[in-house]
Parts: C-alpha cells; structure tokens; sequence
C-alpha cells in the first residue's frame, strides 16, 4: 500500500467518524450508519480487517467478514 493509498483512507476513516458524530449529535441515524461504514471501509483499506470485522458484526456483514473468509449467515470461523 503506497502512501497515497494510506493517506486517502485515514481521510475516508476520519470523513466517516466525522459522519458519524454529526449523525449523533444531530440524531441521524443515516449519517450515523454511512460514517461507521466510511470507517470500517477505510480499516480494511488500511489492511486492519480484524478490527474491521468486529465492527461489521455490530451492523452486519461487509468486506472485512467476507476477506477474513466469513460466511454471512452469522456463524464463526
């Protein structure tokens, strides 16, 4: 991953917490979803795809799931 691959995901990941507070502090749970999601895309850009995961759990199942060989009918690995 070059350094321009790195630097536009920390900038995905950092739109998506911002997303996510606006959704929160505004009571929007549609800006609160789309900012996880910017997020958890970003860790697995990033190559975090465990951490990723785990959070994919809390809202369903995403491309971290699916690298880390996940099926998506909820059961473990």
């Amino acid at each position: 991953m070059g350094i321009f691959d790195k630097a536009r995901a920390k900038l995905e990941e950092l739109y998506g917490r911002a997303e996510e507070l606006y959704g929160e502090s505004h009571g929007d749970a549609a800006a609160e979803v789309r900012g996880s999601a910017h997020q958890i895309e970003a860790e697995v850009e990033e190559g975090h795809d465990a951490e990723a995961a785990a959070e994919e759990e809390e809202l369903g199942h995403g491309p971290a799931s699916r690298r880390l060989g996940r099926p998506d009918d909820g059961t473990a690995v």
